[in-house]
């Protein structure tokens, strides 16, 4: 899941709203001639990126089908409410709509459950699905082999450094570390000669959820040679030199004082510290974070920096060793899926035809800060000088990771953050946290692990 920022509605408010969602999408029925597209609606009323779009979509799609319509089922609730409220509409017939917005975080369980239908049969004769790049795909392919989403664009992570603060410390303007090596010893250099600032911000610790995981410690283990799982043995990795140098890392981060005050790291609003007051302000170095950061700084978004493309650098997260391919990037993003009990499945396949026109794609990847996951789009000039950072960002599709977003890893997540907040806080040694780790990993995957 692209961990991006989610205001939080009250939870009776948002269990209330998406009630309302249910009783709408099942008291339409099961007409023939029209596809109920159910998404995820921003709890902030400001936002409306989605709504404008599926809006134009369905004019569109209404105009070239003649007799169809299209029934928008919006779900407007924070994101853990929203999976909680989708899952609900999935279970029966007589509510399951025939297009859903599935998280590529948590699509597989559903997936494992019988909530969603392969689409293979609808690709295999559809000729833009030549287009989707293989590291897309593959995010919403199951362990079947078989592909039940198709993307709507991506996420990227990289480098995010302050050129201002680079000035005072004798850092080149086009800094570009090669090793972890050279990103620790930029940020001992920023600490040394430009004290007032935080030198380099990894997102650490259970309060920063999914954001520590897949910014923070997954960033830094797929730089090394070992993973999460293994694809070929279908198994969990326990014991690897990877995840304890990783660990190492983030103890290293924080133990020499190169980090926010560990107080400050582990408060749940780290992410909005970060973007909010931090990097805008000039007290932050260098932030390892996610392509989608500029929509926070927009005109209307309450923390307008138009300043931002001149004040930041972009650097690519390098290898441990600077081994090949010498960058390393995570992605996730969202999938369009058909409910394994849509009463129209053809018809919302034929909505999502729609959707992924190449013109249609591109449009949605600038109003939502999204990275192409279309070559042609990708290509695109125009695509390119929409928004300062897209070229680079998308240029790290082709070396990015997705996470083994399988039934289990929601729990593999939450193992990773306490591991990684006892080396922050110094409760805990690479060693023990790294055994911590591994114990969790057994019992939440019922021992499908294989040892390093």
């Amino acid at each position: 899941m692209p961990v991006r920022p989610t205001a939080v509605l009250p939870s009776l408010l948002a269990t209330a709203l998406a009630a309302s969602a249910l009783t709408a999408c099942g008291g339409s029925g099961s007409d023939p001639d029209t596809v109920k597209v159910s998404f995820k609606q921003s709890t902030d009323n400001s936002i409306h990126v989605m709504d404008d779009y599926l809006a134009d979509i369905k004019k569109q799609f209404e105009k070239a089908n003649p007799g169809k319509k299209v029934e928008l089922v919006p779900i407007k609730a924070p994101d853990s409410e929203y999976y909680t409220k989708l899952q609900q509409m999935l279970r029966s017939a007589k509510t399951a709509p025939d297009l859903v917005y599935e998280d590529t975080f948590l699509i597989n369980s559903d997936i494992t459950s019988g909530y969603l239908k392969p689409l293979d049969a609808y690709l295999a004769k559809w000729p833009d699905w030549n287009r989707f790049i293989d590291t897309a795909k593959a995010a919403a392919k199951a362990e079947d082999g078989k592909t039940y989403g198709v993307p709507d664009g991506t996420d990227t992570r990289g480098l995010w450094y302050d050129k201002g603060v680079f000035a005072k410390a004798g850092l080149p303007a086009d800094w570009q570390p090669k090793t972890w090596d050279e990103v620790l010893d930029a940020a001992r250099t920023i600490k040394r000669r430009v004290p007032d600032v935080t030198p380099l911000n990894v997102y650490t610790g259970k309060p920063a959820g999914e954001a520590a995981a897949m910014q923070g410690f997954e960033m830094l283990l797929y730089g090394t040679e070992d993973r999460l799982y293994d694809d070929s043995a279908k198994k969990w990795i326990a014991g690897s030199q990877g995840f304890a140098d990783a660990l190492s890392f983030v103890e290293t981060v924080y133990r020499e004082k190169l980090g926010p005050d560990v107080s400050t790291a582990l408060d749940p609003n780290i992410q909005t510290i970060v973007r909010g007051d931090l990097l805008p302000k000039g007290k932050l170095g260098i932030n390892l974070d996610g392509s989608w950061l500029p929509q926070d700084w927009l005109p209307g978004s309450g923390h307008e920096w138009p300043e931002w493309a001149d004040k930041l650098g972009l650097a690519y997260m390098p290898t441990q060793h600077g081994q090949a391919p010498g960058k390393v990037s995570m992605s996730g993003g969202w999938t369009w899926a058909v409910p394994a009990k849509a009463a129209n499945p053809d018809l919302a396949f034929d909505f999502i035809r729609t959707m992924q026109t190449k013109a249609n794609a591109q449009k949605w990847y600038v109003a939502n800060s999204g990275i192409s996951v279309r070559e042609d789009v990708a290509a695109d000039p125009a695509y390119a000088r929409a928004q300062p950072g897209i070229k680079f960002f998308t240029d790290l599709v082709a070396s990015t990771h997705y996470r083994p977003a399988y039934p289990a890893y929601p729990k593999v997540s939450t193992a990773i953050q306490e591991a990684m907040e006892g080396v922050t806080t110094g409760d805990t040694s690479v060693e023990e946290a790294a055994r911590n780790y591994d114990d969790s990993l057994k019992e939440a995957t019922d021992d499908q692990v294989i040892e390093k």
